[in-house]
């Protein structure tokens, strides 16, 4: 069993409401090198706390999240620091439409199967 971190990625349409729907997942294994993010929008749930919403924007924002966790230049240049900056930059505070949540931790074997275990219990 290795230990893992992990945020919980929030689209919060109209930030200053406060109001939040949980849209991904990003988790950071340092032992098993592995940082991944994965992503499920609910345009409905989306559009109930914002009729206005582009859902576009959010799974825009969703995919770039993607691409640095796999360090692919599309991510910017955040995309080719070393992983655990990489995580670090994707678990930090921000007042954007797609922000983190608190970091969390655990213990794993596979964490692309955790991953998608957290995806399941938190977004989908």
């Amino acid at each position: 069993m290795k230990p893992f971190d992990y945020v919980i990625l929030r689209a919060a349409p109209r930030i200053q409401r406060g109001e939040f729907i949980n849209v991904g997942a990003v988790l950071y294994c340092q032992a098993l090198d592995y940082l991944g993010a994965g992503w499920d929008v609910d345009p409905d749930r989306l559009r109930a706390l914002d009729p206005a919403v582009d859902v576009d924007v959010v799974c825009a924002a969703l995919e770039q999240v993607r691409a640095i966790c796999a360090g692919d230049p599309a991510g910017g240049p955040a995309a080719a620091t070393k992983i655990g900056e990489r995580f670090r930059w994707l678990a930090a505070p921000r007042s954007t439409v797609v922000h983190p949540g608190p970091i969390h931790s655990g213990i794993t074997t596979d964490p692309a199967a955790e991953l998608e275990r957290l995806l399941d219990s938190f977004v989908r």
